[in-house]
């Protein structure tokens, strides 16, 4: 089956080419080796005679050809479906001028029941994966995998074939990625007003991310090797470098003196002071979202529960709010479900004065609603705009950092205000499990490691601002209260 020849691209005095009749063709040096073969036929009982020209010896061309018939060979005899596959695989890889598939790789495909006998590329297998994941997974879910398909995987890997795919290229993109991390940290760091505009609406990648980033591949590929396509997982096998959690850290008057002088933030996660926050609130005070940032810094509510938070769900008479309701994002629309997790959901104790700031506050709510009659949109939500319709968080964020820069203070996130409620509430002798009921964090540990680093600053902050409260008219020298021999 098939054959090895030699031909040329001579010409006869007619512009006809010679082919394998050029009387050259006994030069060693004249002419290239080919195989051919007739490849079964096609779904259209069409013949498919093939051949592949290029070799330097008879025995490159020998070779190849022998692994044609290899490749041909695995199909049972009375397989014919499966001969035409792999012929289908071979006719594309000859009209592509591609390299021939492994028998090893056409094999395993053959054996796991593949409809098309040749590991698609991968940017077919994004597009699958998330026509896929859209029926079957949350709006929040499906984005972060789109996000990560869309600007890292996509890009990177979208024209590898399957089957290449290996670690160097895994690595490759993770390289890349950490570089556009340096580039936009030296770009805000360069003074240079359009480098800066550059990365304006960049964020870097952080740690967790690219583990996330790499959880996606894994999950795009864990379905060819389930069925036998692939033999190993290779976004199991690349290695990348802990996702640690940021401790966080106090405001304390040094660090915000040097962030005066030199806008240095000393980790991703800072917390105010009990001044601090104090200082915010009464920033704060006269805001229509003031009654809102007052429940996250008492309780640490997170800010799609405190959006979403339902009158219904808030019980005043007994100092308490049931946290069931959230406003989450998805892109720049929004919409209402449950609590990312079953520990998020529960009840959260009031203070005395935080109740009453939510009774004023839903007065003020029932005078609105009086006042507007229909146009009032019954959302039922605790806090909303105006007009009674849902907050959007990323408003309610943009609000709290605007009030911030107002007051002088120094920068946190909207989020801190959360880890700010539980580090005060830890500093005022409350149980590390109650903090942890507080937060609705689903183990304690989660709790531990991420407040007790901050304690002692807190009581060092404590104990200074205390100092200061002592009126001294002198300092004195240091006397010893050792006797002098």
């Amino acid at each position: 089956m098939g054959s090895v020849f030699k031909r040329c691209s001579c010409r006869d005095n007619n512009n006809r080419e010679l082919g394998s009749n050029c009387p050259k063709l006994t030069q060693h040096r004249h002419g290239q080796w080919c195989w051919r073969i007739e490849l079964p036929a096609d779904t259209k009982g069409t013949r498919r005679p093939r051949r592949r020209s290029g070799f330097e010896s008879a025995t490159k061309a020998q070779e190849e050809l022998d692994h044609v018939r290899d490749l041909l060979a695995i199909a049972e005899d009375d397989d014919e479906d499966t001969r035409r596959k792999i012929g289908d695989v071979i006719a594309t890889a000859v009209a592509k001028k591609q390299k021939l598939p492994e028998a090893d790789d056409v094999r395993r495909l053959v054996r796991a029941g593949a409809s098309v006998l040749e590991h698609p590329y991968m940017h077919e297998v994004f597009t699958a994966f998330l026509a896929l994941k859209k029926k079957n997974r949350s709006r929040n879910t499906y984005r972060s995998y789109e996000s990560h398909v869309r600007l890292y995987l996509g890009p990177h890997l979208g024209h590898i074939r399957r089957d290449k795919l290996g670690v160097p290229h895994l690595e490759s993109m993770f390289d890349a990625i950490v570089e556009h991390n340096d580039r936009i940290a030296e770009y805000r760091n360069s003074g240079d007003p359009q480098k800066i505009a550059a990365v304006k609406w960049q964020r870097p990648v952080g740690p967790t991310s690219i583990r996330r980033i790499r959880e996606t591949l894994r999950a795009v590929l864990s379905p060819a090797v389930k069925q036998g396509l692939l033999t190993v997982n290779v976004a199991s096998l690349v290695e990348l470098p802990p996702a640690k959690r940021p401790t966080p850290k106090v405001w304390t008057a040094e660090r915000v003196l040097r962030w005066k002088l030199t806008g240095e933030i000393p980790s991703p996660v800072m917390v105010w002071t009990p001044q601090q926050t104090g200082q915010f609130l009464d920033s704060a005070v006269n805001d229509p979202l003031y009654p809102l940032y007052h429940l996250i810094a008492h309780v640490g509510l997170r800010r799609g529960e405190a959006c979403g938070q339902r009158r219904a769900d808030t019980y005043l008479d007994a100092a308490t709010l049931e946290v069931a309701n959230q406003i989450v994002q998805y892109g720049w629309e929004t919409g209402q479900s449950a609590p990312k997790t079953n520990s998020s959901e529960g009840l959260v104790a009031l203070d005395a004065n935080t109740v009453l700031v939510l009774r004023q506050h839903i007065a003020c709510q029932d005078a609105d609603k009086v006042r507007l009659g229909s146009d009032w949109v019954d959302s039922g939500l605790l806090f909303t705009q105006p007009d009674g319709s849902p907050l959007h968080p990323a408003d309610v964020t943009d609000r709290f950092y605007e009030i911030v820069h107002q007051a002088g203070l120094p920068p946190i996130r909207l989020h801190d205000l959360r880890h700010g409620a539980a580090t005060l509430a830890l500093a005022a002798g409350a149980d590390m499990k109650v903090v942890q009921a507080m937060l609705r964090h689903s183990s304690i540990t989660v709790t531990m490691d991420t407040y007790t680093t901050v304690l002692p600053e807190i009581a060092l902050a404590a104990a200074e601002a205390t100092a200061k409260l002592i009126p001294r008219g002198q300092t004195g020298k240091f006397v010893s209260m050792v006797n002098e021999q």
